[in-house]
């Protein structure tokens, strides 16, 4: 899908649907908050939310104190029912409306947390793309929460085709600056009742990638 049709699309949905007539509606989004503090993240943690759309993890994170919330998505019809919906909370955030495939960030934070949004991006160029803006908007030594369908989830998500991944399989697609350092099968039922297989995967920003390593050794130790 072109990037013009993705965010036509995208705001089709949610200026045509309410909060929870979207199958990945959560009303409580535990497992992704279990994670963020699992991480030891605290009121002064920076934090990007990646495709919140109208997500109710912001609402919980500014009720949790903390400071440094950014949410992004496609769709300015998503990000305007989130505002309204914090009421006077919304000005703590700062809501950025972008394709992250095309965003370019211009800091590095330290928890970059995508629900459902990677697992849209089908072409490799948009993967490619998406996987240079994660390098840039995330802190050497930062985590990613990254949650996709599982490999016995859907195959279409909003009328639209997906990519389906294992924790292996999408650290494979991030490549060696990202290492997986845990995972999670989750079970989310949507709104009128059926099952989505989802796994959440927790990935750190490595300060080195294992080439540079290998390089550095070989100047210190020539001949090895």
């Amino acid at each position: 899908m072109r990037r013009e049709s993705r965010r036509a699309h995208w705001e089709k949905v949610y200026r045509g649907k309410g909060e929870d007539e979207v199958s990945w509606f959560e009303k409580n989004p535990a497992p992704s908050l279990e994670l963020i503090a699992a991480l030891g993240a605290t009121s002064e943690t920076s934090i990007i939310d990646i495709g919140g759309g109208a997500s109710r993890l912001v609402d919980y994170l500014c009720d949790r104190g903390f400071r440094a919330i950014t949410v992004l998505d496609l769709s300015e019809g998503a990000l305007a029912a989130a505002r309204s919906r914090l009421g006077e909370r919304a000005a703590r955030v700062r809501w950025i409306v972008a394709d992250v495939t095309t965003w370019r960030p211009t800091t590095a934070y330290e928890i970059w947390h995508d629900r459902a949004a990677f697992h849209f991006l089908t072409e490799k160029h948009d993967r490619a793309a998406y996987v240079a803006h994660l390098s840039e908007g995330l802190r050497a030594g930062g985590h990613a929460i990254i949650a996709t369908f599982g490999p016995d989830g859907p195959e279409r998500c909003s009328g639209l085709p997906v990519m389906r991944y294992s924790p292996e399989s999408l650290a494979e697609t991030l490549g060696s600056a990202f290492k997986l350092v845990s995972s999670r099968r989750h079970e989310h039922t949507t709104p009128w009742g059926s099952r989505q297989s989802f796994q959440f995967s927790v990935f750190r920003h490595v300060t080195e990638e294992p080439w540079r390593r290998r390089e550095a050794a070989a100047h210190r130790y020539p001949g090895r």
